[in-house]
């Protein structure tokens, strides 16, 4: 026999079988903790890399050149990896940064004349998230033949991902809608 400690936690089961715990001390409640950050560039599936332009209050995927691509104003995104408490098959919640002239940019998402709009605002990326979040996406693989691309999952309503809608000549950055969960939708194709 061991001797090793086993902490054990009294229940009860409460109304429809629910669980409680009678002293819950110990435990964690859910919350996304920041793990690690990945430094890369976002392309699509033209292989154009998403430009973040704060002035303009938009994001967009553009041909770039290797000298503007050296320059990297508004194309170097940190994606912060959590670690979450409720382990999901959502998949690995990420949320993205990105610094423009010494000034720190965070993607989230906000409803906006009844549409969910991407935005870039001003600020850092929290540490610690307890609870949901407008700047949490679940980054999934593309497909499973594709394991170096993505597609990024708005954590807040699901099957609304981040892809790109073209707008004149922009390839603008937006979330949008699959209608069935099997679709392979190009648009959302992300690859590091």
């Amino acid at each position: 026999m061991s001797g090793e400690e086993i902490l054990m936690c009294a229940v009860q089961l409460g109304k429809n079988f629910c669980l409680y715990f009678a002293d819950d001390d110990g435990l964690e409640c859910d919350a996304f903790c920041k793990e690690r950050i990945l430094h890369r560039v976002l392309r699509n599936v033209n292989s154009q890399l998403l430009v973040v332009r704060p002035d303009l209050n938009m994001a967009a995927f553009e041909d770039v050149t290797d000298q503007e691509m050296k320059s990297g104003h508004g194309m170097h995104f940190n994606i912060h990896c959590y670690k979450t408490t409720t382990p999901s098959a959502a998949g690995l919640p990420v949320a993205f940064s990105i610094k423009i002239e010494d000034k720190n940019y965070y993607m989230c998402c906000e409803k906006e004349h009844g549409e969910m709009i991407v935005r870039f605002k001003e600020g850092e990326v929290p540490k610690e998230i307890p609870g949901e979040s407008n700047v949490i996406f679940f980054k999934k693989t593309f497909t499973s033949y594709s394991a170096r691309a993505f597609k990024f999952e708005y954590s807040l309503e699901r099957g609304m991902f981040l892809a790109f809608e073209e707008e004149g000549c922009l390839r603008k950055l937006i979330l949008k809608k699959l209608s069935r969960e099997d679709e392979v939708d190009e648009t959302m194709k992300i690859s590091f």
